[in-house]
């Protein structure tokens, strides 16, 4: 699937867009918490399936009950129309298990 970087204009309205997303670093970024590592592990599985299915992989870490996703377009080397599908499929998963 071939990505389309977003436009400075797209950028901009990113933070009304995914109000629980901030840029750093050129790159979508998001924490989340949840009540253990196993519903961590459960999400990020989750997510994994999702992002699997975009053919786009976020950045991100465990530590127990916390997971860090950092999004970004890797061949464009900037945020692109994949980064804003998978930050949107990610907020669906998050709204049901988000402690």
């Amino acid at each position: 699937m071939s990505a389309i970087p977003l436009t400075p204009d797209q950028l901009a309205a990113l933070p009304q867009q995914l109000p629980s997303w901030e840029i750093l670093n050129g790159k979508l970024r998001r924490e989340l918490r949840f009540a253990d590592f196993v519903e961590a592990f459960g999400f990020m599985s989750q997510v994994a399936l999702v992002a699997e299915a975009l053919g786009h992989h976020p950045e991100w870490s465990n530590v127990w009950n916390r997971v860090v996703i950092e999004l970004i377009t890797h061949d464009t080397g900037c945020l692109s129309d994949l980064d804003l599908r998978l930050a949107r499929r990610i907020d669906q998963l998050a709204a049901h298990r988000v402690a």
